[in-house]
């Protein structure tokens, strides 16, 4: 009885530790900048660039490996000397406009930024027919007005 229990102890203090090891490797080991100016344009940056693994992400918010490269290449690119706009553009010739995680409004964006108009358009428009037709509102209201003979006769 006693064995059992140790290993049941030793089951879950292992399964713990294994769970418990991810949060080491989720820490983010990068120094920061000397210099409150660069740190601020590092977080800046990392906050514009969308992790390519997870979608929905920023670099400065996932852990995923290809984060942790963009985060370091951007890093050593501030250290270069590189401006804001340097990396950017870096980064959209190596990914593409999706590395940005507000791409820009141009020609093969548009769709992106104007489908949710149309979309709410489409459904005030849908639910207002809808509306209508629930109510028995007619769309031409002036043919309904006048009683058949057959109505007034009653």
């Amino acid at each position: 009885m006693i064995r059992n229990l140790a290993a049941r102890v030793f089951a879950t203090l292992a399964i713990a530790g294994f769970f418990a090891s991810g949060v080491v490797f989720a820490i983010d080991s990068s120094e920061e900048f000397e210099d409150p100016k660069m740190q601020a344009r590092y977080e800046k940056l990392t906050a514009e660039l969308r992790c390519l693994v997870c979608q929905n992400q920023t670099i400065a918010d996932s852990n995923a490996g290809l984060a942790v490269d963009l985060r370091r290449e951007t890093r050593q690119m501030l250290l270069d000397g590189k401006t804001d706009d340097e990396i950017r553009t870096f980064m959209v010739e190596r990914y593409g406009n999706f590395v940005l995680y507000r791409p820009p409004v141009d020609s093969n964006t548009l769709l992106l930024w104007g489908a949710p108009a149309i979309l709410l358009l489409g459904g005030a428009i849908a639910a207002a027919v809808v509306i209508r037709r629930r109510t028995g509102m007619k769309f031409d209201d002036e043919e309904g007005d006048e009683l058949s003979h057959e109505e007034s006769n009653a």
